[in-house]
Parts: C-alpha cells; sequence; structure tokens
C-alpha cells in the first residue's frame, strides 16, 4: 500500500512503502532491518525519511524532484524542440502588417505630383525671368474707370528682335520702327457676366495726347505702351489694368511650341505681301503661315476689318491648344510652350504671374464660347475707319460698369 511521510505531503513528495513477508530485497542496503540508501553514494542524499514499520522497505524517492508526473513516478516528456526564428521574422502567432495596394498606389501618387509641382514651380520662376517689362500701366487713369479686369493685348510688328533669315522666313519686310498690328481689350467682368474679346482697327482714328488725331497704332510709334494706353484711356473712358504684347517672332513661335494650330477656311487665301497660299478646308498652320494669316489683307476686300476677324480667330485656335490636356498634362509640350511665352511676351511691369492666369482664363473662356468676340461698333468705313458715337458709347460704359457688352452692340456686328 503507498503512504506519505510527514515532511513528504508538505513538499509534495510521495513515499512509497512495500512490505515484505521475510528476507531482504537484493540489492538493497540494510540497517537495523531498515532499507537505505548508501553513505557514499555521490551528491546530496535525500531527506530523511520518517521512520517505518521493522521489515517494510522504502523505495527512493523521486530522482526528478517535485516536477509534474503522470502519478506513477515517470519522469516528465521532454518538452518538444524549437524551431530558431529567422532574423527579422515576425514572431509566432502575431500576423503579419501588410500595406494595401491603394495605400501604395496613393503614397506614389502623391509624391508624383509633389515632384511634378516643384518642377512647375521651378519652371515658372525661370520663364517668368525671361518675359521683358515695361512700365506701360499709368498709376492716375484720370477719369477712365472700369469695374471688373481689362487686358490690352497688343501685336507689334516690330522687326528688331529678328535676323534677316527670320524676316524672310516670315514674310515681314524689313520696315524700320514698330507699330501695332493687333490691338484688342480683354473685359473680364467678373460676378457671372460674359467675357469680351475686343477688337480696335489699327486704322481706326482716334485723338492722340500731343499729336493730334491719327490713326491709332501711331500712338505705339510716337510713344511705345505708355502712350497706346493713354490713347485708349482718353478714347474710351475705360481704364486698363494691364498689358500685354507679344511680336512677329514670338506669336510664331508660340504657335511653333503648341506644334501648330488649326484652322478652318471657307475659301482659299492668297496674298503675296502676307506670304501665305492656304486652300480651303480645315487645316494646321505652322508658326509662318498662322502669323501671314493673322497680317493678310490685301487679298481680302474689308482690309482690316476682315484682318481682325482673323487674328480673333488664331488667338482663340491658340488659347483651345495652350489649354488642352494635350498640352497641360505632357510635361515636354507645357514646357516648350511655356518657354516660347517668356521669349515672346512682354508685360507691365505690375503683372504679375497671377495676373496672367486670369487673362489666360479669361481668353479661354471666349474662345470656349463663353464669351463674346466682336469689333468696336464703327461709323465710316475707307482707308481710315471711324467709331459709331453711340453704339460705340454703349460699349464702354458697360465696361465701365463692369456688365456683359450689350445685346445691341452685338446685334450690330458684321
Amino acid at each position: 500500500m503507498a503512504a506519505y511521510g510527514a515532511d513528504g505531503g508538505a513538499r509534495g513528495t510521495e513515499v512509497k512503502v512495500t512490505e515484505y513477508q521475510a528476507g531482504h530485497v537484493p540489492g538493497v542496503s540494510y540497517r537495523g532491518g531498515v532499507a537505505h540508501s548508501p553513505q557514499d553514494e555521490p551528491g546530496p542524499g535525500p531527506a530523511p525519511a520518517a521512520a517505518v514499520p521493522s521489515g517494510t522497505s522504502v523505495m527512493p524517492a523521486d530522482a526528478y524532484g517535485p516536477a509534474d508526473t503522470d502519478g506513477a513516478g515517470a519522469p516528465p516528456a521532454a518538452p518538444p524542440p524549437t524551431r530558431r526564428r529567422r532574423e527579422g521574422a515576425e514572431p509566432p502567432g502575431r500576423p503579419k502588417k501588410k500595406r494595401s495596394g491603394f495605400v501604395r498606389f496613393l503614397r506614389w501618387f502623391l509624391s508624383f505630383w509633389l515632384v511634378v509641382l516643384i518642377a512647375l514651380g521651378a519652371l515658372l520662376w525661370y520663364v517668368w525671368g525671361r518675359i521683358e517689362k515695361v512700365d506701360a500701366i499709368p498709376s492716375d487713369h484720370g477719369s477712365a474707370t472700369s469695374e471688373g479686369r481689362v487686358f490690352l493685348l497688343v501685336g507689334s510688328d516690330s522687326r528688331e528682335d529678328l535676323s534677316d533669315e527670320e524676316q524672310s522666313e516670315l514674310g515681314t519686310g524689313s520696315t524700320e520702327g514698330q507699330r501695332t498690328d493687333t490691338i484688342m481689350l480683354l473685359s473680364v467682368p467678373g460676378g457671372g457676366e460674359r467675357n469680351a474679346l475686343i477688337s480696335l482697327p489699327r486704322d481706326s482714328v482716334v485723338d492722340i495726347p500731343g499729336h493730334g488725331e491719327n490713326r491709332i497704332n501711331a500712338a505705339f510709334a510716337f510713344g511705345g505702351a505708355p502712350l497706346l494706353v493713354e490713347t485708349i484711356e482718353a478714347a474710351t473712358g475705360v481704364a486698363i489694368d494691364d498689358y500685354v504684347q507679344i511680336g512677329f517672332g514670338g506669336f510664331a513661335g508660340i504657335v511653333d511650341a503648341l506644334g501648330g494650330v488649326e484652322i478652318c477656311l471657307d475659301d482659299p487665301v492668297q496674298d503675296e505681301q502676307a506670304h501665305i497660299d492656304l486652300p480651303a478646308g480645315c487645316q494646321t498652320l505652322q508658326g509662318p503661315d498662322a502669323l501671314g494669316y493673322a497680317r493678310a489683307r490685301h487679298f481680302d476686300p474689308t482690309s482690316d476689318i476682315g484682318r481682325v476677324q482673323r487674328q480673333r480667330e488664331l488667338i482663340s485656335a491658340i488659347s483651345d491648344k495652350a489649354l488642352s490636356p494635350g498640352t497641360l498634362v505632357n510635361p515636354i509640350e507645357l514646357t516648350r510652350t511655356m518657354l516660347a511665352g517668356g521669349d515672346a511676351l512682354v508685360l507691365d511691369e505690375d503683372t504679375g504671374p497671377m495676373d496672367m492666369f486670369a487673362f489666360a482664363r479669361g481668353i479661354g473662356s471666349v474662345s470656349g464660347g463663353s464669351g463674346d468676340t466682336i469689333t468696336v461698333p464703327l461709323g465710316e468705313i475707307g482707308n481710315t475707319v471711324t467709331w459709331d458715337a453711340e453704339l460705340s458709347g454703349e460699349l464702354w460704359t458697360a465696361l465701365q460698369n463692369g456688365d456683359a457688352v450689350p445685346q445691341s452692340v452685338l446685334d450690330a456686328q458684321p
């Protein structure tokens, strides 16, 4: 039978006692009839066992100590071998973190556009430094007023920046000095009113301060941009906010940078002095042909009146191409166009990047059909032209008040 020693119970050690009828158990030492462990065995001996009756043998205490057993004194099973975890591996039982495809794409997308914005900022800064500035807008407009914003767009016929080869290629001739082939006002009233691009024929007779009556483009020849601005403000009573000028070479350069612009002609256009011979139908004009089309007037019986209409048509085509997704999202096309614009433009010294952004948006709205393109209402038409006093007065009053072009002026357009 099994019994427990006095201190064995406290320590949780089981002592098994077996009674024999006679004799001794082979291999067991006895002293005074009691089995015991030899004193000469190595290692510490077991704790003294409680006294047991004579003739009873005691089995040695569990050699494995108080560890868990199966109740029969068997040693515990050896623990299963463990695998060494690879360096950097996740602990077992912990799910590995994975970035979703959307998160990776979002990080890549934001990084890409950050680089694009930085590059565009650097490009804009570089291009802006290449633009020529002039003091065109007076600090005091006198009695001239305007609500909203009014831009003066001028196309100069100056050949000063063109080589002899470029003059021959563009068919500009070698006339000295500079005049204005193109004079337009871009009105951006704001407040939801329609924008308007208004042509002032260069043969319009007006009073030029300090020079008497003459063609309006003579003001540019007499005193450059400042005198032209002063002349227009005096003739219209409309205050001009910003000045934008482009020359022959710059105009052709912008068209070439855009890869040409598409124009649709109802009839062929042949003009030897403008160096163009264009067939009827839709076609893409490169720089020299586009410039010739903007300047041509000798083939047209309406002369300067027809020319300003073609100029507005070309400006709309250039705006459409420049603001198209194919240009804006193409880094090469956009860079080439911006560089060409930087070399082509002359601006007032107070005109900033945001002003030019407003100008581009205004031109874009007009070319997209959200604005009006007109010529100032005319009176007498011949080698020179005059403005219709009543209708042109209504037009100037609308610009002064920040209103859209009156319907009476639109109805009077040829």
